[in-house]
């Protein structure tokens, strides 16, 4: 079976990490890129002569009506996600949508209802938790290797995107590009988020984007601390204030020993574990220094090959949303902010039978 593809955004999040993917996935014509659009004509051409693909649809409606795309791939500026990935999920199609899934609440609890009863499947970025240093991470966590968790610590930054406007402007902003990642990282380690206490703001008025300055409109620095009940507690570090780094990514420290890992979570360069019985690091190397951080395309194409539900589900993006959202609201109102939906655990397809069935329990596509 060979699975067609229609993408929404043709910019540089498409051309250059999601094009390798899709070129390798070609070649085991698993994949066949079919569709695009994209409302920059220059970015419609481009992607029409290097991939030989439809680019002149009327707009994003006129892809996700095609009847021979079978996976729509939302690519677009933040604020377009949730919106064009109810429409093609209505549309009967298997949806990949990048983060945040939406920039409302409103809207992603739309978009998650769509998902509970559309006949495709729904895969929200980011993918983090699909490398397969996160997956041996997390599999120690629940292993119990180095105890109960109490404190986590993660970073995610750079000096900022200079080729589209849009991440300066309302809507987008570091939490949602960046701090996104750290935020499922952790969760997918301590479970739901509780309570959100939060600094968010602006440190850089103006930005170079598109080859002219423009006015900071969204978030470019944060500091967010997370209470995931029991006195369990993690923070996170981002922003487009960031020129360099030397330190984990991820950082957990438990009643019986320490996890870090190593490079960023998105481009992981495997861990370090301390364990107090053995009094010493274990260092563990990366495994696939070329784990792409798309490969959510990659699962989707698998889970549809094989009829098996996905590991990253709505229901982690709408919770990472709403955690941001609350840490946003926290910044402006000086207070602690409340977090109402959950955060399943991960389920991996190599875990027991038993565990595959209590994953279904959660899974709505199982009631």
């Amino acid at each position: 079976m060979t699975l067609s593809l229609g993408v929404l955004g043709l910019g540089s999040v498409f051309s250059g990490p999601y094009a390798a993917l899709i070129t390798r996935l070609s070649q085991e014509n698993r994949v066949r890129l079919v569709a695009g659009y994209d409302p920059d004509p220059a970015k419609r051409e481009a992607a029409a002569d290097r991939f030989g693909m439809d680019t002149s649809i009327d707009g994003p409606q006129g892809l996700i009506d095609r009847d021979d795309v079978d996976i729509v791939l939302v690519l677009t500026s933040m604020n377009e996600h949730g919106a064009l990935a109810r429409a093609a999920l209505e549309a009967g199609k298997h949806v990949l949508v990048e983060k945040p899934m939406s920039t409302s609440l409103e809207e992603a609890a739309e978009l998650m209802k769509a998902a509970e009863t559309a006949p495709g499947l729904l895969v929200c970025a980011p993918h983090v938790a699909l490398s397969p240093t996160y997956q041996e991470m997390h599999k120690r966590v629940r292993n119990g290797e180095i105890g109960d968790l109490h404190l986590g610590r993660s970073r995610y930054g750079w000096s900022g995107p200079w080729w589209g406007r849009w991440f300066y402007e309302s809507g987008g902003g570091a939490l949602f590009d960046l701090g996104v990642y750290n935020l499922t990282s952790l969760c997918g380690f301590f479970g739901p988020v509780r309570r959100v206490t939060a600094m968010v703001g602006t440190a850089v008025a103006k930005r170079e984007a598109e080859g002219e300055m423009v006015p900071v409109r969204a978030d470019d620095n944060a500091h967010v601390v997370l209470d995931f009940g029991d006195a369990r507690f993690a923070s996170i570090a981002t922003g487009f204030t960031m020129q360099k780094y030397k330190s984990p990514a991820v950082e957990l420290y438990g009643s019986r020993g320490t996890l870090q890992m190593l490079g960023d979570d998105w481009a992981p360069d495997g861990f370090e574990q301390w364990s107090n019985e053995r009094g010493s690091w274990e260092i563990v190397p990366e495994s696939n220094p070329q784990w792409p951080w798309t490969d959510g395309l990659r699962h989707l194409v698998e889970c549809i090959e094989n009829g098996t539900p996905t590991v990253t589900r709505p229901e982690h993006a709408y919770h990472a949303l709403e955690v941001m959202l609350a840490a946003q609201r926290s910044a402006a109102e000086g207070r602690v902010v409340e977090i109402g939906s959950t955060f399943p655990d991960f389920v991996y397809a190599a875990e027991t039978a038993e565990d595959g069935n209590d994953r279904a329990k959660h899974d709505p596509r199982s009631s």
